[in-house]
């Protein structure tokens, strides 16, 4: 880019922000912005800052305007676009809304820097605001309690929402990712918390045990969230009927990184299941699907479940 004086007739000579650019064997420009009523002595710096000269803060540009105050804002803007262009907004709630613009908040929120909700809430607020968030949607008086009260709102949607995702992620056929685990609570007061193998290794604290559903690509589906002494098998039917009855998804296959134990509580479903053997399960002819020879198959009316091993140190170390 370069500026351009282009003179006139009968009045004083247009100053225009240009650019070269090629077409075909040609070297043509194009006009970007008329800088005709701009001061000269913004004129001059703009023409030194296209030249890649440093100004100094005592100089140019920066002496015509006050910073008051400045706030990070490309990541908060790059976040809230990809929730436009993938139709998260939509599928929360079809109405725009200050309760909906406090869930995709707090979703953006929690990619830049995960905190607690009055940490979150201070951090839209216009007087202790961390980014740009709070300003773009409005919400810089917004305090944690609105924040929770929009978590129960979100709660109230989870079942659409989620049969709204599967509907546009799975198909009959199709692989369907499960696993579980669990996260450790400080404090008390939550219906689900208890006492149980803690995989954090926090001794003496309760905990709550949840399992996350996605398609074959890792896209999120599902997430749901169970009292803290749940076995991970326990879980698994609950998630078969979601899918089957919930969703009218059909033939699914089931692929769980774990131990076998969890097939245990499978024979408790409805339809019967039976174990297939090491050489049996290769031969399937499942898309997309090869299953080695140390993983471990169930088979049951319309749909398996493949359990596969725990990685070991040397899969990590080659």
């Amino acid at each position: 880019m370069y500026i351009e004086k282009v003179p006139n007739r009968n009045s004083p000579p247009a100053v225009l922000l240009r650019e070269s650019y090629r077409e075909g064997d040609q070297v043509k420009k194009r006009t970007l912005a008329n800088l005709s009523k701009l001061p000269d002595d913004i004129i001059d710096n703009l023409k030194l800052a296209l030249k890649g000269a440093t100004l100094s803060m005592n100089e140019g540009i920066p002496n015509n305007f006050e910073v008051i105050r400045s706030l990070p804002h490309g990541h908060v803007m790059a976040i809230l676009e990809t929730i436009k262009k993938l139709g998260l907004d939509k599928i929360i709630s079809e109405k725009s809304s200050r309760i909906r613009n406090l869930v995709v908040a707090m979703i953006v929120a929690r990619i830049i820097n995960p905190k607690s909700k009055l940490a979150t809430a201070r951090g839209f607020n216009s007087e202790t605001g961390s980014q740009s968030l709070g300003q773009l949607l409005d919400l810089e008086k917004a305090d944690e309690e609105e924040l929770y009260n929009a978590l129960d709102w979100l709660l109230e949607k989870q079942e659409k929402i989620e049969k709204h995702l599967a509907l546009k992620h799975l198909e009959s056929g199709t692989l369907v990712l499960y696993d579980v685990t669990s996260t450790y609570l400080e404090g008390n007061g939550c219906e689900l918390e208890k006492y149980s193998y803690n995989r954090d290794k926090k001794k003496g604290e309760t905990q709550i045990v949840f399992g996350l559903l996605c398609s074959a690509k890792g896209c999120p589906i599902a997430l749901e969230v169970f009292e803290g002494n749940t076995s991970e098998g326990a879980t698994l039917s609950g998630q078969i009927e979601k899918v089957r009855k919930g969703w009218g998804i059909e033939n699914v296959v089931w692929v769980r990184l774990g131990v076998e134990k969890v097939v245990t509580d499978l024979p408790s479903h409805s339809e019967p299941c039976v174990r297939l053997s090491p050489h049996t399960a290769p031969s399937l002819t499942v898309p997309l699907l090869r299953i080695p020879l140390d993983f471990s198959v169930v088979a049951c009316d319309n749909f398996l479940v493949v359990i596969s091993r725990l990685p070991s140190e040397a899969d990590f170390s080659s």
